[in-house]
């Protein structure tokens, strides 16, 4: 019997040493969260379980400085939670909110999308002020304010959401982002209100993003940090219609800033183009181009590849950091092979032109040129039918086949790409870019490096004039201001 006895004294020993000891972590707990951290056990860190999904608090006070970027190694969600930085950022977006509210963009009935939020301050801080029906997305979950999702194809249906909103400057480093505001503007219902942060900080930047959204052109704010944009029914375009474009005042303001014309007609052409490279304002140089779906040169007249592309494009040309598609239009065969061993070059063995047709290429050489093994002499198209060899033409004459240059571009890129442009068509320039004007092409052309023919001075012979052209450098001098008139922010090259 007193064996017996015992077992039981024993037992209850136990369970209460276990239960002093829970008691014990619970204090200490609580010490470290309001002693140590300055938090109160009413936002959740004093639990020792993740938090459930109807989780909610009232964030503190305070002014936000910068976002929670990324969660330290080892800290959990509930510590996360109640982190400075996390109650700063929740504040901060909580005054946006209502701000949006006060202004009409946002109602405490608006089923709201946070897109690329990795941890869902913003879905918390709409939930916050009364806006229950709201969730996040981004790559990695975090649940429950944010959902596993592509950015490229968020995974609701056409129409679903009455606000969407992209903050802390995330759309700026979006790799594919026509496709990202495609779906935005999918996603969101019509006359629904996406608002966009974005460090877009000159108009060619601010217009550029505006171009991504095809039917969201209503801009409520002139602000560049804050950009609100509502979804029409009717798509409005900025620009025209079919073969007509209009030119938007960001690129005239960009002409207005480049660097000025060579007015008088250089004696040494050579040598000025030595002198006038280091003027040259670049477009990248003049304006942020990140807010572009992609980003293409075209070298017409590319000759060999360490002509322009090598020599010049890529190594001093400057990118922004961005990845461009290349292709080089070049007639003569002769520089064709080399282009088969340069990845990223897309070689296009044909002459640009006005119109799908044959055409004579007839090479020629100015008087005291040399032979170079490695090419010939530039060369000159010219419809089969009038062409001049045969009568005292000292030179090479081929067959090529020639292209409309300006319906392939109209094809091939889009208003909402950055398009760079190098032209040396030995003359053609005065037939290709009527030809552009008219198609409407060249509203696509963001910048243009334009190599004008005329019967400049000979480097071999003193007062002797290239008889290969019978343009002037007055008419060159006017193809260039009038290309600029228009808004195309063209340079002299040579």
């Amino acid at each position: 019997m007193e064996v017996g006895a015992g077992k039981p004294s024993f037992l209850r020993n136990i369970l209460a040493r276990v239960l002093l000891l829970g008691v014990l972590l619970i204090v200490v707990r609580f010490a470290y969260v309001v002693t140590i951290t300055g938090e109160s056990c009413n936002v959740g860190n004093f639990c020792f379980f993740p938090l459930p999904e109807n989780f909610n608090f009232v964030a503190g006070t305070g002014v936000v400085n910068k976002a929670v970027r990324s969660q330290p190694a080892g800290q959990s969600r509930s510590d996360l939670y109640t982190s400075k930085d996390w109650i700063k950022s929740v504040h901060f977006y909580s005054s946006v909110f209502q701000d949006l509210i006060s202004e009409g963009f946002l109602s405490p009935d608006s089923k709201s999308l946070c897109v690329e939020t990795p941890f869902g301050q913003e879905v918390f801080a709409l939930k916050e002020i009364g806006v229950s029906d709201a969730v996040g997305i981004y790559k990695k979950a975090s649940k429950p304010l944010v959902i596993s999702a592509k950015l490229n194809r968020i995974p609701f249906g056409d129409d679903t959401f009455d606000f969407i909103f992209s903050g802390g400057g995330r759309f700026d480093g979006v790799s594919r982002p026509l496709d990202f505001a495609s779906e935005i503007s999918r996603t969101l219902k019509p006359e629904g209100f996406a608002v966009v942060h974005v460090r877009a900080n000159d108009t060619y930047s601010f217009d550029s993003f505006l171009d991504l959204f095809n039917s969201c052109y209503d801009s409520s704010m002139s602000y560049i940090r804050e950009i609100v944009l509502q979804k029409h029914t009717q798509i409005l375009r900025r620009g025209g219609s079919g073969n007509k474009c209009s030119i938007p005042g960001h690129k005239l303001e960009l002409v207005r800033d480049a660097e000025p014309l060579i007015k008088q007609e250089p004696l040494k052409p050579w040598i000025t183009l030595k002198r006038n490279i280091n003027n040259v304002k670049y477009l990248p140089a003049m304006a942020d181009i990140s807010f572009k779906n992609r980003y293409v040169y075209v070298d017409v007249g590319a000759r060999s590849y360490g002509s322009s592309i090598g020599s010049w494009f890529r190594k001093q040309y400057p990118k922004q950091n961005k990845t461009f598609e290349v292709y080089a239009v070049e007639a003569d065969k002769t520089f064709h092979e080399q282009y088969k061993l340069k990845k990223g070059v897309t070689l296009l063995p044909y002459a640009a032109w006005v119109k799908n047709e044959t055409l004579s290429f007839e090479v020629h050489r100015d008087p005291g040129e040399q032979v170079s093994d490695k090419g010939r002499g530039m060369g000159r198209i010219q419809p089969v039918k009038s062409s001049s060899s045969g009568g005292g033409f000292d030179g090479v004459v081929d067959e090529i086949e020639g292209f409309d240059f300006a319906q392939w571009l109209k094809r091939t890129v889009t208003e909402k790409d950055f398009v760079v442009m190098k032209m040396d068509v030995e003359g053609t320039e005065f037939d290709l870019i009527p030809r552009l004007f008219k198609t409407g092409a060249i509203c696509l052309i963001d910048e243009l490096f334009l190599e004008c023919h005329y019967n400049r001075w000979q480097r071999c012979c003193p007062g002797v004039r290239s008889p290969k052209y019978e343009k002037t450098y007055e008419q060159c001098l006017d193809l260039f201001t009038s290309l600029r008139e228009s808004g195309v922010l063209v340079h002299q090259w040579w």
